[in-house]
């Protein structure tokens, strides 16, 4: 019988991850500005300040960046990779494209909040995203250093582009926008795509930059590199910003450094149609520098859309913006200029001095040649609160100031508003721009680490404290109730009545917070050092703390009267008064009273665990065994075991009788932070307990049979704090990425098997997907184009599903044949015995090696027919030509019988039994696309035709008297003019 770890009345049941929150977005993605769509009131509309998309771990959260609420969480539950970038659709302003740190691409419907297309090239995390102009392509960048291109419409990687030696760091598609000169050409250009007058649409151009500090033009017909230059002197290459005209660009890199590029779009456009193009014309020029006055690395660059300023920001608080100025305004400067630079020379005694003035050679006049810092000025540098993750342009067009989203590191979004320049003559007492924060989103989450949690009594209310600030949250619906300012918090509880939090800080204070009102009621300078540990007694009528000052302290909850200054009145007052000390003899790292209130424990930093009696504080045990420091401890609900955590990785659990150890656990990867004990005993799991480590990981322990039942994989960062409920029904974790998630018990069945067979499943995906993701070559060249597959354990079984059909079909399409040939003989013959599957789907075998085939995702197919070995070819072959008679699936028939072409072309090639299948396929596919051509043809002719009859319905012609009377000096006769009218 399989051993099941659910017994008789709901015994362990299986805890998953249920919420999130506290995290307003990641330091690990960008964010975007997004329109309120959805306002039907233009005063509203107006009012409102937009959206911000960011990413949060592996969520995509939408805040309303007015009033601070969340509107939306996108979330793939087959995902567990945090965001690591997002992009927005220029065609469709709902569509949006989100990479994850696993490789994979998600592309999000927002009026749905759903996955519409899910894309997997890349080995490493994506870090770079843009869509074309029409919204039907996609380009990637990532880690692996590569480019993929991909069609939205066919939902496939198209290629993969190679030439880069380290991480993408910027990616455009370079657009041209048609002058009023160019609307009358035979060939306009647009978004890097040369569209005829037969609207025939050629691929463009990429421009991408890399932290190999290289900037490369790749034309995209050809699909090879046609440019490249050293875009940073200085080392890497961080950030690439495109003007909105595509006229120019701006790369950033070290030491606060920008450089300044001008695009020959109109030359890059024309080079497409050439046959020849000259090696000697660069299309990327370089235009000079500009230093940001903060000296670290620039991290992003982004120009306004309406491409008068520019907007810089390093990985400090602050972000820098330019102001492009006028054509005007640079002719000014530069006859100023020119001024000076005569005077200086009228002032020099030299003969060829005024030859120069004579002939005009001053200096030159032309906006191409100026100097780039003429043209480009620093405008203001806006102090932000945080140091800034990435920033974006809030587009309202309301707005008379331009306004600034800014995403910063401390779990922080700011709005802020920065009044424009008004008139372009400058004044002697010129001041710099005025800004102000206008909204911010920082309430639902805290400024720094969360570095302790703790629920109420009843489980309704937790209270997380960082450096800064305390947070009561309501746990049923995760809101923030109270926000109150604290010191640096290391341990924190609620008093017993659930009206009053008590806080231990860094500097040996105890705060006092009333919830009610909150307020701070009290401070108490309990410690000289940090208080790294306070319980409340089980009695609930006092605590004790222990710090690094060597000593443990004991206070009892006394309520006195205090008067009232200036008046007889007196009132009540919450105190805690100190009653006594226990010195030991190092830091104190935690203390745990025993649930019976007859022993209190004490870690120390010497490795060590003393155990003493409440009553008389002497000696009782002492705990050897770990190597590093006891970090955390906790006590079983019969008070019989005491389970340590330390920072040597292990985990040991004691008997409280005699001290022995029963069992030392090598049970994380890192430094273990907590441990806790399920609280009670109801359903038989009072020695069952939790562990949570810097490695990221829960664990779920019996501590009677020694193993582990569970593991909870969520946080993207180091576990600094948990608590579990009273009623052990859920456990509340707090991490490094700063996000609070609550892990939920299920009425699902734990079997400890099944647990251990997931884990090797895991382990044994991760080693196939890394020897999949090993290059073909490692010691050669790798080409500058390759396929934009990536074999997965998805793609493989899809492909074994194909190889599965194929033989289950092959046999019954010989056994329906043999049968069939049978019945012309017989008439009355029996049906065969055919495989269950038909026989249950009731299905033809073509049609079944369809269904196999459409299930697959389009984005996976190839990958998916890679997997097919040669013998299996003719019997494809064999079913591709009955679809391509029956008509079924055109498309698809054809994507795969042209992607199998391509791979087996030689096999194919010489062998004769080949042959005839492919010229039946060929038949029989010309037949079948002569009359979707037809179908089409007849249904453009509709098209036009019904355009025709609506034009002409919609339109009258008049005479125009005033053109009546005129005459035509030509013929001197008078004209009549026709005019018409919608």
């Amino acid at each position: 019988m399989v051993k099941s770890y659910l017994a008789k009345a709901n015994k362990d049941r299986k805890y998953e991850h249920s919420k999130t929150f506290g995290l307003i977005s990641s330091a690990s993605s960008n964010a975007l500005w997004v329109p309120e769509e959805d306002l039907q009131s233009a005063a509203l509309r107006h009012s409102g300040a937009g959206k911000a998309l960011v990413g949060a771990d592996e969520e995509v959260l939408c805040w309303d960046v007015k009033k601070g609420e969340l509107l939306s969480r996108w979330r793939d539950k087959d995902c567990v990779a945090e965001v690591t970038t997002i992009s927005q659709s220029n065609a469709d302003p709902d569509v949006f494209a989100v990479g994850y740190g696993d490789g994979t691409i998600r592309i999000w419907d927002a009026r749905i909040a759903t996955v519409i297309v899910s894309f997997n090239g890349h080995r490493s995390a994506v870090t770079v995203l843009a869509f074309g102009s029409d919204g039907s392509r996609l380009a990637s960048g990532s880690k692996d250093t590569d480019i993929i291109v991909w069609d939205l419409v066919a939902e496939v990687g198209l290629y993969k582009l190679r030439g880069h030696e380290n991480q993408i760091t910027g990616l455009q598609f370079l657009q041209h926008h048609s002058d009023e000169e160019d609307r009358g050409d035979e060939v306009q250009l647009v978004n890097g795509e040369s569209l005829t007058n037969g609207n025939v649409d050629q691929p463009g151009f990429l421009l991408t930059t890399s932290k190999d500090a290289r900037i490369k033009i790749w034309s995209l017909e050809s699909q090879y590199c046609i440019e490249t230059h050293i875009a940073q002197s200085n080392g890497e290459c961080w950030a690439l910003a495109l003007s909105p005209d595509g006229a120019g660009c701006v790369t950033a890199g070290n030491d606060g450094e920008l450089k300044v590029w001008s695009i020959d779009i109109r030359g890059l456009m024309k080079s497409a149609t050439q046959i020849k193009v000259t090696a000697e014309h660069a299309f990327l020029r370089e235009r000079g520098f500009l230093h940001r006055q903060g000296k670290d690395r620039t991290i992003g660059v982004t120009f306004h859309p309406r491409g008068k300023y520019i907007a810089a920001h390093g990985s400090e608080k602050a972000v820098e913006l330019w102001r492009i100025r006028s054509e005007s305004e640079v002719q000014k400067t530069l006859a100023r200029k020119r001024k000076r630079r005569r005077e200086k020379l009228l002032a020099a005694k030299d003969g060829t001095v005024k030859d120069r003035l004579v002939n005009g050679d001053d200096g030159p006049d032309n906006l191409a040649t100026a100097d780039v810092t003429d043209v480009i000025v620093p405008y203001v540098v806006v102090r932000t609160s945080g140091k800034v993750r990435s920033v974006d342009w809030s587009r309202r067009r309301s707005s008379k100031a331009i306004q600034l989203l800014s995403a910063n590191t401390n779990n922080e979004l700011e709005l802020y508003s920065v009044s424009t320049k008004q008139s372009e003559r400058k004044t002697q007492t010129e001041e710099p721009p005025d800004y102000s924060r206008t909204y911010a989103v920082d309430l639902p989450g805290h400024r720094t680490d969360v570095r302790s949690v703790a629920l109420s009594s009843d489980d309704r209310m937790l209270a997380s404290s960082s450096n800064g600030s305390l947070k009561i949250w309501n746990v049923r619906t995760q809101n923030c109730i109270r926000t109150l300012d604290c010191g640096y918090a290391l341990c924190s509880s609620f008093l017993p009545g659930d009206k009053i939090v008590v806080v231990g800080n860094r500097n040996g204070e105890l705060e006092l917070f009333d919830i009610a009102s909150s307020t701070l009621i009290d401070t108490v300078k309990a410690h000289e050092g940090p208080i790294w540990t306070l319980h409340v007694h089980p009695d609930g009528r006092s605590m004790a703390t222990g710090s690094a000052d060597k000593s443990a302290k004991f206070f009892n909850f006394e309520v006195v009267q205090e008067e009232i200054p200036g008046t007889q009145q007196t009132s009540a007052r919450f105190k805690l008064v100190h009653t006594r000390t226990l010195k030991v003899s190092d830091d104190i790292l935690s203390l745990r009273f025993s649930p019976d209130s007859r022993l209190v424990a004490l870690s120390l930093l010497d490795n060590t665990v003393k155990v003493f009696f409440t009553d008389s504080l002497k000696l009782f045990l002492n705990l050897y065994g770990h190597k590093l420091p006891v970090l955390n401890m906790d006590i079983s609900y019969d008070s019989k075991l005491i389970v340590t955590c330390s920072a040597d990785k292990n985990v040991r659990l004691w008997g409280l009788d005699f001290g022995d150890c029963h069992k030392a656990f090598f049970a994380h990867q890192d430094s273990i932070m907590q441990v806790a004990f399920v609280p009670h005993n109801r359903d038989g799991n009072g020695h069952h307990f939790f562990s949570a480590s810097k490695d990221r990981v829960i664990k779920y322990w019996d501590g009677d049979k020694f193993e582990q039942i569970q593991k909870l994989e969520g946080h993207h960062g180091e576990i600094w704090a948990m608590t579990v409920s009273r009623t052990g029904e859920f456990l509340v974790t707090a991490s490094h990425d700063k996000s609070i998630r609550i892990w939920q018990q299920t009425n699902e069945q734990i079997f400890l098997e099944e647990e251990r067979e997931k884990e090797l499943e895991e382990l044994y995906e991760g080693t196939l997907a890394t020897s999949l993701e090993q290059d073909d070559d490692p010691e050669g060249e790798k080409a500058e184009v390759a396929p934009a597959g990536k074999q997965t354990s998805e793609t493989l079984m899809a492909g074994e599903k194909i190889v599965e059909a194929l033989e289950l079909g092959i046999a019954d399409l010989e056994t329906m044949r043999e049968w069939n040939r049978a019945r012309s003989l017989q008439s009355n013959l029996a049906p065969p015995d055919r495989h269950p599957i038909f026989l249950y789907t009731n299905v033809s075998a073509e049609a079944h090696v369809l269904n196999v085939i459409q299930k697959i995702k389009a984005a996976a197919l190839q990958d998916a027919l890679l997997v097919l070995p040669f013998t299996q070819v003719p019997a494809l072959f064999t079913f591709l030509q009955i679809w391509a008679e029956k008509q079924w699936n055109i498309p698809l028939t054809c994507r795969v019988l042209f992607f199998v072409l391509k791979i087996h072309h030689k096999q194919i090639v010489a062998s004769k039994t080949m042959r005839p299948m492919l010229d039946g396929i060929r038949q029989h596919l010309r037949r079948a696309l002569q009359r979707q051509k037809d179908e089409m043809g007849f249904n453009l002719a509709a098209l036009k035709f019904v355009g025709t009859q609506m034009r002409e319905k919609g339109s009258k012609d008049y005479v125009d008297e005033a053109l009546w009377e005129e005459e035509d000096p030509s013929k001197g006769k008078k004209k009549r003019g026709f005019i018409a009218v919608a």
